[in-house]
């Protein structure tokens, strides 16, 4: 009697996700030029009233776990102006095995503007999440960049005790190194944030990049705005970091609006950012 081979187990299912933007300069307006979505990877492109494009990144399999990929591609074209943020907090819920991935990609043409601003990650108890940027600008790009995340949904008494983030920045400027960081927290993340000389007890916190410029003029202007909160700047060569952590995401937004709507030269933040 022939032996029936041993059924294997199904394999958990994964979210799969992918989006690409490419933008040209027409008529003096930043205009689509390729769109491509894939799997819980959407884009969408609300009306503008002026000569810039907005682009909302969606995932619509509502948050990330362990095993989940999601990868965002923006080219912006010589001379356009770009603002790309996504539709809602991406969610980084407990992972019973592996890693999410969620890798964005950028590269800004000579004379173009682009400002990626997404909107906060929040990492429940036990979430695992490896989140990558790499950008490569053009000599006379302008970048303005946000990164924050929020350990634990507060606003419902959640916290993050335990977990793994791993952050991964690379920026060049005209095929040179010009910014590269590591942040890699895991295991007992949230006694390791009350640590003085890593969070001091926050849980939220976020990274501003700008490069253009106006570095040296905007630096002056920043420090009124963060003087108030747990937050600093500072300026090396040709970048503007700002470091922010506050105790809650309400808390570090009231610090990251004004300083967004300063490097993006008094516009405000994109509509979905409103509460």
């Amino acid at each position: 009697m022939q032996q029936q081979p041993a059924e294997r187990p199904a394999a958990p299912q994964r979210a799969r996700g992918k989006g690409r933007l490419v933008t040209k300069q027409l008529a003096g307006r930043t205009r689509l030029a390729e769109l491509y979505q894939e799997g819980c990877g959407k884009i969408r492109l609300p009306d503008t009233f002026d000569s810039s494009l907005e682009a909302i990144l969606i995932n619509s399999s509502g948050g990330l776990t362990g095993g989940d990929r999601l990868e965002w591609s923006l080219r912006a074209g010589p001379g356009t102006d770009v603002t790309v943020t996504t539709q809602a907090n991406e969610k980084i819920y407990k992972a019973s095995a592996d890693t999410a991935l969620l890798k964005s990609e950028i590269e800004a043409g000579e004379g173009s503007r682009v400002a990626w601003l997404p909107q906060e990650s929040i990492l429940f108890d036990r979430a695992s999440l490896t989140r990558e940027l790499h950008v490569d600008l053009a000599e006379t790009a302008e970048f303005l960049a946000v990164e924050a995340v929020i350990l634990g949904r507060t606003a419902m008494g959640e916290s993050a005790e335990n977990g793994f983030f791993r952050d991964r920045w690379r920026v060049r400027r005209a095929g040179r190194l010009i910014h590269a960081e590591e942040v890699r927290m895991e295991g007992q993340i949230a006694r390791l944030g009350e640590q003085p000389s890593v969070l001091s007890g926050k849980v939220a916190f976020a990274t501003v990049f700008y490069s253009g410029p106006q570095c040296e003029a905007f630096l002056p202007r920043l420090q009124p705005l963060l003087q108030d909160g747990y937050a600093g700047a500072s300026l090396w060569k040709d970048k503007l970091i700002i470091r922010a952590a506050a105790s809650h995401g309400f808390a570090l937004r009231k610090i990251l609006v004004p300083v967004i709507s300063l490097l993006r030269k008094d516009a405000n933040v994109p509509k979905v950012w409103n509460i």
